[in-house]
């Protein structure tokens, strides 16, 4: 009986033996991860941005120590999402590459990586617009306004390399014949040298939007760390090409300008956020239609700013703008206090703001902003609500006055968006 049960044990130590040689190989993944590890503060990160699910509070509490085998659970969790942003991607591709025996032991190929066997991802979104425009002196405007914007994503062979489109339809409610469809975007993006390099028709968001947020025919190049980053941009502009409509007797050249511009960001820490930059638009003239006052068929605009976190609740933004080469409104400016902010993934997610904006004519080009417009200056406000995942609402609001006339202006713009 004895010798039985020798023999038995001696058959499981075995099997645990053979077991532990492959599974505990490099490290015992029902260990725990230290409490200090930074793949906690990358995990709570990613359950801040929607990426994954945490506890039912919808938080990751550093007091609660993980097996590396729960951790490895949650990053090939993370790793089976194909909608990523850039930032969440690259703490994902960290934690892989730390979990990577324990992923293995889950059937998970790192080597794998968003290399489904569906080789695109879709995103999209519907949105409807409302402003009224108010001025005491000059037409008041109102606009109805229904947006479907498509956007696919194609993986290109076993690359990094994506192919990237970007697909607007545009209804005005009020006028039936008055809808446009535009391809906005076309473009290749990938590891070039050490850069993340685009090229094609491409986007640009500027000095916090302030000056542009359109985009490019032509290439950028961002390259750097996370604490000092660098932005380079080239290629060609113009608003009036977007609808395709070229005056008559030109040629898409004549209605285009040289676009050069450069942005430096720096992040010290996760509280402070600088940028500078300059952009050279050459070669303009009437046709171009940027409604821009300058000499020499130029445009040389200068730009500083940043934002400052005074908790994870309150911030405060600012930029300043200056156009070189322009006869008048050759100034630009933003300052906002934010709180909070939505998140599509989050219902019941809440932001607001409140600043002043001073939106110099012959600065800016195409800002982001929905409140105020070039050629104005005033108060704005804002709030946005997430009514359910996905669904998000914005109520938006500026006083202040036109410019050119110095006559009272006021807007109310709202907003509500599916994201799919």
């Amino acid at each position: 009986m004895f010798k039985k049960k020798l023999i038995t044990s001696a058959i499981t130590a075995s099997l645990m033996m053979g077991i532990a040689s492959t599974s505990f190989a490099a490290t015992n993944p029902f260990s725990d991860v230290p409490a200090d590890s930074w793949a906690y503060d990358a995990v709570t990160t990613l359950a801040n941005d929607g990426v994954i699910d945490g506890y039912p509070d919808g938080t990751y509490q550093g007091q609660n120590t993980m097996t590396r085998y729960e951790m490895a659970q949650i990053v090939a969790r993370a790793m089976a999402r194909t909608d990523l942003e850039k930032a969440d991607k690259a703490i994902v591709d960290k934690l892989a590459v730390e979990f990577a025996d324990e992923l293995d032991n889950l059937g998970v190929r790192v080597a794998d990586l968003e290399k489904k066997s569906d080789n695109m991802k879709w995103k999209g979104e519907l949105k409807y617009k409302y402003s009224q425009e108010n001025h005491d002196e000059g037409k008041d405007k109102r606009s109805n306004k229904l947006e479907f914007k498509f956007e696919p994503k194609a993986y290109i062979g076993d690359s990094d390399w994506t192919a990237n489109a970007k697909i607007e339809y545009t209804m005005y409610p009020e006028v039936d014949s008055n809808a446009e469809l535009e391809v906005s975007k076309a473009y290749v993006e990938g590891p070039l040298f050490g850069a993340t390099v685009t090229a094609g028709r491409t986007s640009l968001d500027i000095c916090q939007g302030m000056i542009f947020d359109d985009e490019i025919s032509g290439m950028t190049a961002n390259f750097g760390s996370d604490v000092f980053n660098t932005n380079i941009a080239i290629g060609r502009y113009s608003e009036n090409d977007h609808d395709g409509e070229i005056p008559d007797g030109k040629t898409a050249k004549d209605i285009t300008a040289d676009y050069y511009g450069v942005q430096f960001d720096y992040t010290p820490n996760d509280n402070l956020a600088l940028n500078a930059g300059y952009i050279l638009l050459s070669g303009l003239d009437k046709d171009v239609e940027l409604d821009l006052d300058v000499d020499d068929n130029k445009a040389n605009l200068w730009y500083v700013g940043g934002k400052y976190n005074f908790d994870k609740n309150v911030a405060l933004a600012g930029q300043y703008l200056q156009n070189a080469d322009a006869n008048s409104y050759d100034k630009a400016g933003s300052v906002e206090i934010q709180y909070k902010g939505a998140s599509a993934k989050d219902a019941g997610s809440w932001g607001a703001y409140i600043g002043y904006r001073h939106l110099g004519e012959n600065v800016t080009i195409e800002t982001a902003y929905d409140d105020a417009a070039e050629g104005q200056k005033g108060l704005v406000a804002g709030v946005e609500y997430a009514f359910a995942e996905n669904i998000l609402g914005e109520l938006l609001y500026f006083d202040g006055k036109d410019m050119d006339t110095d006559k009272d202006a006021d807007t109310v713009y709202t907003s509500l968006k599916f994201k799919f």
